[in-house]
């Protein structure tokens, strides 16, 4: 991103750029500098945009070729092709020698490293990735959003904002403009604020309803379990969620039976630092076999489901009401 930065700040700009990974709104933000710097707002002639997998890498090329309208270059914005990870081999071999006066810009989320469009992309011009943020970068950039609105929050409730709205930077923004809204004309952010407008994310709601089962609060998992429905979010994407749960719950309870720390913990699951002991915690309410179990139990529900011998609604509920009932009752 600092070599991105420092393009944009001299004007002098390489043939190709491929910005990558999964954090949208970063990607966006720097597509729309580079954008920004190159091309005028409104400039028609020497900007084009193409999007998904079906843009024609022929045309691409050709338009590449084609000198701009009394501008210095042309930029070509590329997204979403999947040439990246197959199918961009005439793409490659055209970069062997770059186009003078155009720029190609690429953005994608999955990339292969090892294919000849990434390695041509990156001998001639720049490939930066933007993977999911962590926790402190997160809490810098939150923080600085709240100064500059001036709005003070504590660490507690900051924390308490990220449990809510998961990692996801455009999400936190948006969220957090949600936030400023609300408290229009005060000076600091409170948890019961976040409560009261901040939407809890799926992931959050599973790790409450897996929470419910641990607890053998078999109605209130159930009813977070309806409360998803309500929200369209299908079954079989419930039962995914569920199973990865169980599944990050298992390795937490492995590492931690190796004396693995917290941090050393989050490093090898994934879990931000601030997620970490709420996941230990409930880790300790199941021991390593029920949580091995409960991992079959979704595969099984998944099996019996596509196989057509049972409804999707229907097998997640009895999972849930199975693995929420008492411990000696199953």
């Amino acid at each position: 991103m600092k070599q991105l930065l420092e393009d944009i700040k001299a004007g002098r700009f390489l043939p190709v750029y491929l910005l990558y990974g999964q954090e949208s709104y970063l990607k966006n933000q720097y597509r729309d500098k580079l954008k920004g710097a190159m091309v005028p707002e409104g400039d028609t002639m020497n900007f084009s945009s193409y999007k998904g997998k079906d843009t024609s890498q022929g045309e691409i090329i050709d338009l590449a070729e084609t000198m701009p309208f009394f501008a210095d270059r042309r930029l070509i914005l590329i997204e979403d092709s999947g040439w990246f990870k197959k199918g961009g081999e005439a793409m490659a071999d055209y970069l062997k020698t770059p186009p003078p006066a155009s720029c190609l810009l690429f953005v994608e989320t999955d990339v292969d490293k090892r294919g000849r469009l990434f390695k041509a992309v990156k001998a001639v011009g720049r490939a930066v990735e933007f993977g999911v943020q962590d926790e402190a970068t997160l809490k810098r950039w939150i923080q600085g959003r709240m100064k500059r609105e001036g709005k003070a929050i504590s660490q507690a409730c900051l924390e308490f904002f990220l449990e809510k709205t998961g990692s996801d930077m455009e999400n936190i923004s948006r969220e957090m403009e949600k936030l400023f809204c609300y408290t229009l004309g005060r000076d600091a952010v409170t948890q019961e604020d976040v409560e009261a407008i901040c939407t809890h994310q799926v992931t959050g709601q599973i790790f409450s309803m897996v929470e419910a089962i641990a607890m053998q609060r078999q109605q209130e998992a159930l009813r977070l379990y309806y409360d998803l429905l309500s929200l369209k979010e299908p079954p079989m994407r419930i039962l995914f969620l569920i199973g990865r749960q169980f599944n990050l719950l298992w390795q937490v309870k492995e590492l931690k039976g190796k004396g693995y720390d917290n941090k050393k913990i989050g490093e090898k699951t994934g879990l931000h630092g601030f997620l970490v002991g709420k996941y230990v915690s409930q880790a300790s309410r199941f021991c390593k076999e029920e949580l091995r179990e409960a991992l079959e139990a979704c595969v099984g529900t998944d099996e019996a489901v596509k196989g057509g011998r049972i409804g999707d609604r229907l097998g997640v509920e009895l999972l849930i009401v199975r693995y929420s009932s008492k411990r000696s009752a199953r």
